[in-house]
């Protein structure tokens, strides 16, 4: 199911609740601090142009989620986004990702991994990218989730020679600068 607006900012306590549970274990450890960021960053987000988070549902509550707005023409530079600029460089910066759809998060909790969440959850936030153009990245440490993205089809985009980082970027499957 795809959200948007209030209805995420209606559902926040528990979108961050499923971020705890997935990013705050192995290779992500992240602290109660960066998800309290999280939170904070979920209410800025959902003005975004673009902005839509796809749901993955049961009785147990929220099972995983994906959030994504698209990139704007001004690649931003804070986060991840200075290693992504410095390993691609700007002209392909701006022919891959910018006016693309930018998958910020994607979550699958442990219990629902294994089951399609997370191709389920791409597939649904990705289904009206502009052009078929969507975009992620990741860490690099993070070698199950960089082998899924792969097994889902993503194609990694190779970092300019001495430019690689600790960031993966991904292009969908559809996309044609792939």
């Amino acid at each position: 199911m795809i959200c948007y607006g209030q209805v995420i900012l209606d559902l926040a306590d528990e979108l961050v609740d499923a971020y705890a549970d997935v990013f705050s274990a192995p290779p992500w450890n992240e602290d109660e601090e960066t998800i309290r960021q999280f939170a904070v960053r979920l209410h800025a987000d959902t003005r975004r142009a673009g902005f839509r988070t796809a749901l993955a549902q049961s009785q147990a509550g929220i099972d995983g989620f994906a959030t994504a707005w698209v990139t704007p023409a001004a690649f931003p530079a804070d986060r991840a986004y200075g290693q992504v600029a410095a390993q691609l460089g700007r002209d392909r910066v701006k022919e891959l990702l910018t006016g693309a759809l930018e998958i910020d998060e994607l979550a699958v909790r442990p219990y629902a991994r294994g089951r399609g969440t997370g191709r389920a959850l791409l597939t649904e936030i990705t289904a009206d990218a502009p052009d078929r153009r969507a975009w992620l990245l990741t860490s690099r440490l993070a070698t199950d989730t960089v082998a899924t993205y792969r097994r889902l089809g993503w194609h990694e985009v190779m970092a300019r020679p001495g430019t690689e980082t600790g960031v993966i970027v991904f292009l969908s499957p559809e996309h044609p600068g792939r």
